[in-house]
């Protein structure tokens, strides 16, 4: 069957497409349909359980298909499909940089390649995951920050140490 099939308790039925047939899409392909379903239409789902049973689903296809297929291409000798599957993940990975998190441990052994233009791209997918890496950091040191700033104006903190942790933040920052 080419066609999974979700039955709603209303009596609707939700079709996706079956994880047999995404052997035939190209590398990233399932990545971006991973991600497409869980961006834009699992929340259009009111029920519960057909939401956990998609998800379910989703991750079948992340664990059996998606990432096995790419980390076999990933790992082959052939330089013009690495090439081709690297252009593919870096531009899913500047959309979402999350659904590509899977191949980086194999970013570095790329890196080490004797063609230039693998070496490149590896790079590139690389340093997105840094500067990733670097956004969630700054995040979370706002988010400790506004707390702080917070506290130092209800004079729970002294200013000492407010100066203190404000100044590790802009280090941070830079």
């Amino acid at each position: 069957m080419d066609i999974k099939l979700f039955h709603k308790k209303d009596g609707g039925v939700i079709q996706l497409i079956d994880k047999e047939k995404m052997k035939n899409w190209p590398v990233e392909l399932p990545l971006i349909f991973i991600e497409y379903i869980r961006e834009k239409k699992l929340d259009r789902y009111e029920d519960n359980t057909i939401k956990k049973d998609i998800e379910s689903y989703l991750d079948e296809i992340m664990k059996e298909i998606a990432i096995p297929r790419l980390i076999g291409v990933l790992d082959s000798e052939n330089d013009e499909e690495i090439i081709l599957s690297l252009t593919r993940i870096l531009d899913v990975a500047k959309k979402n940089i999350e659904m590509v998190k899977p191949i980086q441990k194999y970013l570095v052994d790329l890196q080490k390649s004797k063609n230039n233009k693998v070496v490149e791209l590896s790079k590139n997918i690389s340093e997105m995951f840094v500067k990733a890496e670097r956004r969630k950091e700054l995040a979370r040191k706002r988010k400790i920050m506004r707390q702080k700033e917070k506290e130092f104006l209800d004079g729970k903190i002294t200013a000492q140490d407010y100066a203190k942790i404000r100044k590790e933040y802009l280090l941070l920052k830079e």
